[in-house]
């Protein structure tokens, strides 16, 4: 049996692959509908805090990237100097793509309950606890 580090780089990359390539046509990236959707619930969200929750996705450069492109692509806007809010078409075009996203995650979570699903997304949380825990009172 391969080790957990494995399955996760690999799961990781699938769906970081399958995702990327299904909101290609929508000029999306995994990335940037993950900013996206973290403006949606947050309107008016600062950038700080956009780094700040998808800081175990992507790095600050990747994600100061992204927040250039769904501004040029206007998918958000600017409210105030260093927030983001969806744009009006933005908002309309997020409904289209979540259509897809729901799609994919029942695609990708075929053959698991409900039960397994929590029980994997508990573990997982665990461990990363346990390491960070580790991390904080090691270093």
């Amino acid at each position: 049996m391969k080790p957990i580090g494995y399955w996760l780089n690999r799961t990781d990359k699938a769906l970081t692959g399958y995702m990327n390539h299904m909101l290609e046509e929508f000029g999306l990236t995994r990335t940037a509908w993950q900013v996206l959707n973290l403006v949606h619930d947050t309107p008016g969200i600062a950038d700080k805090e956009v780094l700040t929750n998808l800081a175990a996705n992507a790095g600050s450069a990747v994600l100061n990237g992204t927040i250039d492109t769904v501004l040029a692509d206007d998918w958000a806007y600017r409210p105030a100097p260093g927030r983001l809010a969806l744009t009006p078409g933005g908002s309309r075009r997020l409904t289209d793509v979540a259509a897809r996203v729901d799609a994919f995650r029942e695609l990708s979570t075929t053959g698991i309950s409900q039960h397994e699903y929590r029980t994997t997304v508990r573990v997982l949380e665990r461990i990363s606890r346990n390491l960070e825990t580790a991390m904080s009172t090691s270093c």
